[in-house]
C-alpha cells in the first residue's frame, strides 16, 4: 500500500507542478483554458485518492495526527508530496 501511496503522491505532485506552472500561465496569458481542463480533472483526481489514501493509512501505520497533518499539507504546496 505505501508504494502506492508512494506513485500517487509521485503524480499528483507532477499534475500540481504542470497545472500551475504550465496551464494556468497559458490561459491568462495566452488566452487558451483547453490545458487547465485537460490537466485539471486528472490532478483533481489525484488530489482526492492522495487524501483518501492518507487517511487509509494513516489507520494501518498508526501515524500520530500531526503526521497525517503534515501529510496532508504538503499537497497544498508545489513540491511537497516528494
Amino acid at each position: 500500500m505505501k508504494n502506492i501511496f508512494r506513485i500517487v503522491a509521485f503524480l499528483e505532485g507532477v499534475s500540481y507542478i504542470l497545472l500551475l506552472f504550465i496551464a494556468v500561465p497559458i490561459k491568462y496569458w495566452g488566452g487558451d483554458e483547453k490545458w487547465v481542463k485537460l490537466l485539471g480533472m486528472p490532478h483533481g483526481v489525484l488530489f482526492f485518492g492522495y487524501v483518501v489514501l492518507a487517511v487509509f493509512l494513516n489507520s494501518i501505520e498508526d501515524w500520530s495526527f500531526r503526521d497525517l497533518f503534515v501529510i496532508l499539507i504538503c499537497s497544498i504546496f508545489p513540491f511537497g508530496t516528494f
